[in-house]
């Protein structure tokens, strides 16, 4: 047994040479009882004949990492009896089950639809009100046939007059006829047009000083009329580079014998270019007439005047995702027949606008110049009060720079905001006419006429507007402008107020209601004081007409689709103010009438 155990202390470090995990069987177990056994018997059979022996252990065993080993994620197990997975097979039967649930149909959800508005092709409007005042309009529309149609309106306004503390007769009526005829096919579209007017004033403004007695106010026929004919045409192609052209020619005199003729045409000329249009512009415009004499002289020739501009106008439209360039210029040669002179003109024509966030910041701005033509006819209808003396030039528009702001603010409020600077040279400014103390011919050389003064101009605006559309039936606009200006010569800007403003308002009560109204406000503005003498070297005498403020409101009830009644009241604070130099105006005024549409 000794030797047993000597052998077994030399197996110990053996044993712990390399840590093992050891699985010990129970044959392995039986098996190592056996050989315990038998060498015990053995040691006690030989027990005389064996020398007893001293093991010295010099060194104590000390293992390393090298000695260990790593188990293995799955060990290898050497067994005799291993059994194989059995594979399964299997399936999955689908039984239908009956089902007794029964889902009810959706409906569409009812939506209240407004009742289409007829729309009608004609109408007809006529009212009446106080100062003896008449209005009557009528639009007709006939369609001949799928491509073609004729149009014609009727308009006339008129009063008898009645202004408090007026000296001579004030009435007025103003009437105008427009008929079209109009052709639309595939490829073009054809048009023309005929139209004519008839205007009655009186020139009514007389300045308080010097009185005149009855005698020589019978003397004065105040009394002015106006003519007017226009003939126009118009063409338009859709497949070809010559794109459109249009022609007016305008007839227009006076009961004083004075006569203009103006004649205007465009053609215009598009190409493509790639991703850029260009297109071509070109006019001719030319006007001639005659007054039977000038301002201050009574006796003296005819006062003449013809002017023919030619003019081309070529521009480049880029289009650029959120940006829209438009490139070009317009070129002009003038003639003055009258002063036998001739010029050359060469304009900027630049615009761009960039959206900067979707709808609701968009900035634009421009540089542009032209050539404009003024015509007697124009200032009659800025001021029916001019005499029939005027001295008319056309208008150099060196430039008019402005950059501003557009968009929207929500979906309810928009804004426009806008500043410029621009330089023109001859610009007219309607100045009141001095009174002719000698020989009184006419009834506009009492000092109750206006004309003409051009001088050098250069003038800053500022503009703002504000639109609230706060649903289909209420909507509401307001706009205000600012003017600054620069003169070479004059003294004022005769009769250019520094500040306007308006507001418009449309209300939709109900079906059947309907209002609106239309507020206007005018800054002071200056003139010549006629009634002062004018001594040389000295500064002219100046009158201040005053700021006025002039309330329009309008109401109105529609029986049906066809027939509506309305109100209008005009100037509803009553204010006698002076648009013109001793020119009042009618106080309130109310008009009420009734219109009508229909189709034949």
């Amino acid at each position: 047994m000794s030797i047993f155990f000597k052998k077994m202390k030399l197996f110990i470090p053996n044993v712990f040479q390399k840590p093992q995990r050891f699985i010990i069987s129970k044959k392995m177990l039986f098996f190592g009882i056996f050989i315990t056994s038998v060498l015990g018997f053995s040691q006690e059979k030989d027990e005389e004949t064996l020398d007893t022996e001293r093991v010295v252990i010099v060194k104590a065993y000390t293992p390393t990492i090298s000695d260990a080993f790593k188990i293995k994620t799955e060990p290898v197990i050497n067994d005799s009896i291993t059994q194989k997975k059995k594979q399964i097979r299997y399936s999955i039967f689908s039984v239908p089950v009956a089902s007794t649930y029964t889902p009810i149909k959706g409906k569409a959800a009812n939506i209240d639809r407004p009742k289409p508005i007829k729309i009608f092709d004609n109408y007809a409007t006529l009212g009446f009100g106080n100062y003896t005042s008449a209005l009557a309009e009528f639009y007709s529309n006939f369609q001949l046939n799928r491509s073609d149609n004729v149009g014609l309106y009727l308009h006339h306004n008129s009063s008898q007059g009645g202004i408090e503390n007026i000296k001579l007769e004030d009435k007025y009526y103003d009437t105008s006829l427009d008929v079209n005829y109009t052709t639309r096919t595939r490829d073009y579209t054809h048009g023309i047009e005929v139209g004519v007017e008839h205007k009655l004033y009186n020139w009514y403004g007389l300045p308080e000083l010097p009185e005149l007695n009855e005698e020589q106010l019978a003397a004065i026929d105040p009394e002015q009329s106006y003519f007017g004919v226009k003939l126009g045409g118009k063409l338009q192609f859709d497949n070809l580079y010559f794109k459109r052209a249009a022609v007016q020619y305008r007839y227009f005199g006076d009961a004083t014998s004075s006569k203009e003729n103006h004649l205007v045409a465009q053609p215009t000329f598009e190409f493509e270019v790639g991703d850029n249009l260009i297109t071509t512009n070109f006019i001719v415009d030319y006007l001639k007439g005659r007054f039977d004499r000038a301002k201050d002289l009574v006796f003296q020739t005819p006062n003449q005047y013809t002017f023919l501009n030619f003019g081309v106008n070529p521009s480049l439209v880029i289009l650029r995702d959120d940006l829209t360039v438009n490139l070009g210029a317009a070129i002009y040669y003038a003639i003055d027949e009258g002063n036998d002179d001739n010029d050359f003109f060469i304009y900027p024509k630049i615009t761009a606008s960039y959206r900067l966030l979707e709808e609701a910041v968009t900035v634009y701005g421009g540089l542009e110049g032209g050539l404009l033509q003024n015509t007697y006819r124009d200032a009659v209808q800025i001021n029916p009060f001019v005499s029939p003396t005027l001295e008319l030039t056309p208008t150099n528009r060196l430039y008019d720079a402005y950059l501003g702001l557009k968009g929207k603010i929500s979906d309810v409020v928009s804004y426009n905001v806008k500043g410029s600077y621009a330089s023109e040279n001859k610009k007219p400014l309607l100045v009141n006419n001095d009174r002719i103390s000698a020989l009184l011919l006419e009834g506009f050389d009492h000092g109750n006429s206006f004309s003409y003064r051009f001088d050098d101009i250069k003038t800053i605006t500022g503009y703002g507007e504000l639109k609230f559309e706060v649903n289909k039936k209420f909507t509401l606009g307001m706009s205000a402008e600012y003017f600054q200006y620069t003169l070479e010569k004059e003294q004022e800007a005769w009769n250019l107020p520094e500040l306007k403003a308006s507001a418009i308002i449309d209300y939709q009560i109900n079906d059947d209601w309907f209002a609106g109204a239309q507020l206007f406000y005018m800054g002071e503005r200056k003139d010549v004081n006629n009634q002062i003498a004018n001594v040389i070297d000295q500064p002219e005498p100046t009158l201040t007409l005053d700021s006025f403020f002039d309330a329009n409101v309008n109401l109105g009830y529609r029986l049906n689709q066809q027939l509506s009644f309305f109100v209008k009241g005009n100037n509803l604070l009553g204010e006698n103010y002076q648009r013109w130099a001793n020119y009042p105006v009618q106080g309130i005024q109310v008009l009420g009438g009734v219109t009508y549409k229909f189709n034949y």
